[in-house]
């Protein structure tokens, strides 16, 4: 370990001495006091959380990943560039030993600047909820300054394949002749309708009910409130009406029961209500059931249209184990950093590095051209997609890069913390795992083969 330490301690001294720590210290407090007072709350709970836990934690990340990949590029390209390396790598220590000292460097500068800045949000998230009003400052310890966790429906997944590929059979049996891409939109169009049932209640005081499990957390529930957090769409997108509900919690002769209607709910957009305690029966299922009063059907999605969210700890281990997870992240950008900079030089590498971070913002972009089955050629008047020589080159890597994006982008601390969602610890193990072990694991072994196999002379031109 003295040799890795030995270079992580020269990476912080050149942090130091191109005052990027002093520099990104400053821009970090700036922008949590900063932001709190040039964008103003509404003097609710849910806006006043906007402002102190989205935005800053949000502009802290995006500070900390371009300042780590400006780092992480630069620390070794120009250790090599201007021929500081070749004294390094003549003396008693390894090629990835000094791959890794930087890395681990850049990830414990991170570490106390993310500890720096999240701290002051923590401080000033706590005092400033001393001047909301007394009925938000109780919203925000119920529903914000909180780790809950969430129970959902079971998964219907596959009760829908196999209803799907039941009609869809039916469907060939009567259309022998149809060509592939007629079949394809078919049995699409038919996966829909079947998923459309789950998900639809129809108006004219249609009923739906959901059979919520809460598991082994119904052991502590006892006597505690609940929150009911729905959200449903309707046909129109562009909906800005607002809707009644009528919601009955609990099974007659079997639990307690508590019935209640909303009176304006707004589409797009998830709604929060406290439940009584102890609604659930012996085997900790918890039954919802909707009835839509109004004129229009209503879609509740399978993944986020209903669920039920119960205290399970409290904010500050919660907003720890949050930070831990962008520290996760910060780790895959300076492995990304540093791998370009094994073989390119220090533009370049930059260049590189901040074309992989676009890719990655552009994730929403590339899962729609999965999704349509081409790049440009989807018809969104006639719903069908063209194909071009592009589309045989780019689907297939559009695909495999989703599927190694959303490895890192799976763990969304500030969204749970937002919320009030609580980040477990086997959550920020598996984020460990996936992101900074799978991910950065990879991507940095390239970087030290790279590294270790390149000939520092013939980088600068010397024969």
């Amino acid at each position: 370990m003295q040799p890795l330490l030995a270079i992580a301690l020269l990476t912080w001294k050149a942090a130091f001495r191109f005052r990027l720590f002093l520099v990104m210290a400053v821009l970090l407090l700036l922008s949590v006091v900063g932001l709190p007072l040039l964008i103003k709350d509404d003097g609710t709970a849910r806006g006043f959380t906007q402002i102190l836990l989205t935005y800053t934690l949000g502009t802290i990340s995006a500070l900390l990943g371009l300042s780590t990949l400006w780092l992480s590029c630069g620390t070794l390209a120009r250790d090599i560039e201007e021929c500081q390396m070749q004294m390094v790598v003549v003396k008693p220590i390894a090629r990835w030993q000094v791959w890794l000292g930087k890395w681990l460097g850049i990830v414990s500068l991170n570490a106390a600047l993310l500890g720096l800045a999240g701290a002051c949000v923590f401080a000033l998230l706590q005092w400033r909820a001393t001047h909301l009003p007394a009925d938000q400052q109780a919203v925000l310890r119920n529903e914000v300054l909180v780790a809950r966790g969430a129970a959902r429906e079971r998964n219907f997944d596959q009760d829908i394949e196999a209803r799907t590929n039941e009609s869809f059979r039916d469907w060939k049996e009567k259309h022998r002749a149809s060509t592939k891409d007629e079949q394809t939109e078919v049995r699409k169009a038919i996966h829909e309708q079947v998923k459309a049932t789950y998900q639809i209640v129809l108006p004219g005081y249609q009923s739906r009910p959901w059979e919520i499990q809460l598991g082994l957390a119904r052991h502590y529930l006892h006597g505690q409130p609940l929150f009911l957090r729905v959200k449903f769409n309707t046909a129109d997108e562009n909906d800005t009406s607002t809707y009644q509900g009528a919601f009955r919690v609990g099974v007659a002769k079997k639990t307690r029961l508590s019935q209640f209607t909303v009176q304006s709910m707004a589409p797009n957009a998830f709604h929060e209500f406290q439940l009584p305690p102890d609604l659930f029966d012996e085997d900790g299922v918890l039954t919802i059931t909707f009835a839509n009063p109004n004129e229009t059907a209503l879609l509740f999605p399978l993944d986020e249209g209903v669920e039920v969210l119960y205290r399970e700890g409290g904010f500050a281990l919660n907003f720890i184990r949050g930070l831990g997870i962008i520290l996760c992240w910060m780790a895959l950008l300076a492995t990304v950093g540093l791998a370009s900079a094994s073989f390119l030089s220090f533009p370049v590498a930059a260049f590189f590095a901040l074309g992989l971070l676009t890719m990655v913002l552009s994730s929403g972009t590339m899962a729609s051209a999965v999704e349509q089955g081409t790049v440009a050629g989807y018809n969104p008047e006639k719903g069908t997609s063209g194909s071009s020589v592009v589309d045989v080159v780019a689907i297939p890597t559009f695909r495999a890069a989703l599927k190694v994006i959303h490895m890192a982008e799976d763990y969304s601390p500030i969204d749970s913390l937002s919320s009030g969602r609580s980040i477990t610890w086997s959550q920020l193990a598996m984020a460990f795992v996936q992101i900074v072990l799978i991910l950065s694991g990879g991507i940095g072994l390239f970087g030290i083969v790279i590294f270790t196999r390149r000939e520092m002379a013939t980088a600068q031109g010397i024969s």
